[in-house]
């Protein structure tokens, strides 16, 4: 049986571990192709068989999210093998906590860059394919600390609140063309993001945080909506948090 995807083609940043291969695995289990990017070659090429395995293809773009080329060739590796662009997940990101007079301004530079720079150099590279075709979904993977600001985590914060205004922008430029624009904003995550820049493995593991599967989760939804709907937001946090 088709998937609700079958046909369509999807890129997703960050895609080596955590919310970003979740994410890939659970587009590919509705048909989708996917070019998935990140630094590690190695990493990569594991998700890549995974998503073959699901009777449907996966293209390796390895590089730097923060490096414009990247970007090209992940655009240009769609287009040429598969023909069109149908979705972005703008997943790249770190997380580095720290009060403020410990915050350097070469750790401002790269949680900006890193979470903020790369969501605007893949989405100008995609939004023109997409105005071609008249239709596309955009994500942004924020976070709850887009929404409210947390102690210890002011640069982070803002980086994150940045992907939010970006997205809420981009709904009413975009939507009138037929493109979809949403932001997913979920608290903590078992992941490895932010391990030894706030977090140790330690306390991940004994965390009570979501996993990336239920992250995923809700991508897939955005991204299988009907034509005439759209998510614009969705704020997740795990159902164990205090009161």
């Amino acid at each position: 049986m088709p998937g609700q995807l079958t046909g369509k083609v999807a890129i997703v940043t960050g895609a080596s571990a955590g919310i970003g291969r979740a994410s890939a695995l659970a587009l590919a289990s509705e048909g989708a192709k996917l070019v998935i990017t990140a630094r590690r070659q190695d990493r990569l090429e594991a998700l890549a068989a995974e998503i073959e395995a699901m009777n449907t293809h996966a293209y390796i773009v390895a590089g730097d999210a923060n490096d414009e080329t990247t970007a090209k060739r992940c655009v240009e590796t769609a287009l040429n093998e598969a023909g069109r662009i149908d979705i972005l997940l703008n997943n790249a990101g770190m997380g580095n906590y720290k009060n403020l007079v410990d915050t350097s301004l070469e750790d401002y530079d790269q949680l900006m860059d890193t979470n903020m720079r790369t969501t605007f150099i893949f989405t100008r590279q995609v939004v023109p394919q997409m105005l071609l075709q008249k239709q596309g979904t955009i994500l942004m993977m924020s976070s709850m600390a887009g929404l409210y600001g947390f102690a210890n985590q002011a640069v982070y914060c803002a980086t994150k609140f940045a992907q939010v205004g970006f997205a809420q922008s981009l709904d009413k430029e975009l939507r009138p063309s037929g493109i979809k624009v949403g932001v997913i904003c979920p608290g903590g995550v078992k992941t490895e993001f932010a391990v030894g820049t706030g977090r140790t493995e330690e306390s991940v593991a004994q965390s009570s945080m979501l996993e990336a599967t239920d992250v995923a989760g809700a991508v897939l939804l955005a991204c299988t909506q009907a034509p005439g709907s759209r998510i614009i937001e969705i704020q997740m946090r795990t159902m164990n948090e205090s009161l």
